[in-house]
């Protein structure tokens, strides 16, 4: 049993910023990528960043350069910094891990988070 604990979103003003964090807990063995998503109402849910465990990051195009995604492997957290929000950052906020629960086999395990409200507005 594995759970992902979300935190840190809320209102924030138009050019503000949030952090985001998320902890996975529970029959953890190793954790390979994490990543953020985000759904905004009437919208799929879409890719926000991702890291893996060395540390590679990847970012959507709408999102570079304003976010950064970041990990502390021994806490098994990764965080989400959000800097020059927009209107259009508003959206419900999922964190994602690729798990492995064993050392007795290979298979991972896709693990979301409850999800965390960012809602940016004036």
């Amino acid at each position: 049993q594995v759970q992902l604990v979300e935190s840190g979103g809320g209102l924030v003003q138009p050019g503000g910023s949030l952090r985001l964090s998320c902890a996975a807990s529970g029959s953890i063995f190793s954790i390979n990528a994490m990543g953020w998503y985000r759904q905004a109402p009437g919208k799929q849910r879409e890719l926000v960043a991702t890291i893996t465990y060395g540390g590679s990051t990847n970012y959507a195009d709408s999102v570079k350069g304003r976010f950064t995604i970041s990990r502390d492997n021994a806490k098994n957290t990764v965080y989400l910094q959000m800097n020059s929000l927009k209107p259009e950052d508003t959206a419900v906020y999922y964190c994602n891990a690729d798990i492995r629960r064993t050392p007795w086999t290979g298979k991972m395990y896709d693990y979301w988070g409850q999800g965390t409200q960012v809602t940016v507005s004036s």
